[in-house]
């Protein structure tokens, strides 16, 4: 058993399921919003003509560090402007550790007209709360970088 375990209690929850080839096959989610061929990208082998697991899964990260981001501002009492954006970059690669693959995350979080040092602050807290960070952390490479 691994040690430092969360314990949750869902409040949601949601299933996907994978057909074919994996990332040469097809997902669909229970809801039906999700309901897409996945092709490996180009730069592994592939056609590139779908989507493809890093892709939904930056999707997915940038939304929840988004929310976790405004989160933490409204805790702090900061309005977020408009035009405040989280871009996370998953990048897929060779792991040297096990000559398998790995993943790796840029998360760029971009706020309009605030001071830097608050901005790399809430980036900062936002990193901690976030649940995708949270079950990524120790297992994949991120870096977090702001702009403003």
């Amino acid at each position: 058993m691994e040690a430092n375990l969360m314990t949750v209690n869902p409040v949601y929850r949601v299933w996907s399921m994978s057909t074919g080839g994996g990332r040469d096959g097809e997902v669909v989610s229970e809801t039906g919003r999700i309901d897409m061929e996945l092709r490996p990208p180009v730069e592994m082998g592939g056609s590139g003509d779908g989507s493809n697991p890093e892709e939904l899964f930056s999707a997915g990260y940038s939304a929840c560090f988004n929310g976790a981001l405004h989160l933490k501002a409204k805790e702090a009492g900061v309005t977020l402007p408009e035009g405040t954006t989280v871009k996370i970059t998953v990048g897929i690669g060779a792991d040297d550790a096990d000559g398998g693959l790995g993943l790796a995350a840029d998360i760029h979080v971009t706020i309009p007209g605030i001071d830097p040092a608050q901005a790399d602050d809430l980036a900062a807290q936002a990193h901690s709360i976030c649940p995708y960070s949270k079950a990524t952390r120790g297992n994949i490479a991120h870096t977090v970088t702001t702009s403003v």
